[in-house]
């Protein structure tokens, strides 16, 4: 008999079949709620609609997690925010063509990661990063995250329909403190360094690999910390050092242009 624990670790399909089509987060399609649906799902009966995630309960059931078009809120659901954020089974979506997808209703594209321990001091970079990029305005489809040290969540989110992962994270190299890395970690065939509770990148990756499916392409925007601790210390640092702390506005300047490069070379590729 499987363990409750088990059940909620279990990952969520990446895709369900509605009307002879694979739907996937990011699809559009157009709400026909049933009958008995409450008053909200009711009034957005021919509303078109983004698939935001597959969701599927312990006893198998599966929902899908939308955000409205034409919601004003549309990025609050995108960010999982309640109130615009709805749940429909897929009888009662209609798949839609990508051309029937409103002009700027992107798919999601890019997540943008901020992983790291706040009490280890510079360990804690890629949070405060994080933190900054949430504040700013960023293109349609990327999508910003604190995971801390939340590696299993994070393992989870990598089959969420992204192209393409962004971590933030202290990255030591042997540079000067406050040196700015962008790196594409690889996986050697049949590695299998699985840490439920690490936040290694390469770990995660290794975790999330485990899980089966394509990965998303990971970069780490990473800094060279000058404090280095490990979770055996006793000491709590919650700030990072003047070094790092003064590598985040162009660490901010360095995630924006990646992600507009990245944007760049897809429509390249795709001809968009």
């Amino acid at each position: 008999m499987t363990g409750a624990w088990e059940e909620l670790e279990r990952p969520s399909p990446d895709s369900v079949e509605v009307a002879g089509r694979r739907l996937r987060a990011g699809d559009a399609v157009r709400l026909w709620p049933r009958g008995s649906g409450d008053v909200f799902d009711l009034a957005l009966a021919g509303r078109n609609a983004v698939i935001e995630s597959i969701e599927e309960d312990l006893e198998g059931r599966i929902s899908l997690a939308v955000v409205v078009e034409d919601d004003p809120g549309r990025e609050l659901g995108l960010a999982r925010q309640p109130g615009h954020r709805f749940f429909f089974s897929p009888e009662e979506v209609e798949p839609l063509d990508e051309t029937a997808r409103p002009a700027g209703a992107a798919r999601k594209k890019v997540l943008v990661a901020g992983i790291g321990n706040v009490f280890l001091g510079d360990d804690g970079f890629g949070v405060a990063l994080a933190d900054r990029l949430a504040q700013r305005r960023l293109p349609d489809g990327v999508e910003v995250r604190d995971f801390g040290i939340r590696g299993m969540e994070l393992a989870y989110a990598m089959h969420d329909g992204y192209d393409t992962v962004l971590l933030l994270d202290a990255t030591p190299r042997g540079k000067p403190p406050g040196t700015l890395y962008v790196i594409e970690p690889e996986l050697e065939e049949g590695e299998l360094a699985i840490d439920t509770h690490g936040m290694d990148p390469v770990k995660v990756m290794a975790l999330a690999r485990a899980m089966g499916g394509e990965l998303p392409r990971t970069l780490v925007v990473g800094c060279e910390p000058q404090t280095r601790m490990g979770a055996a210390d006793e000491e709590i640092v919650m700030q990072l050092s003047e070094r790092v702390r003064a590598a985040l506005p162009p660490a901010v300047e360095l995630v924006e242009s990646t992600i507009a490069e990245l944007r760049k070379t897809q429509a390249e590729v795709t001809g968009g």
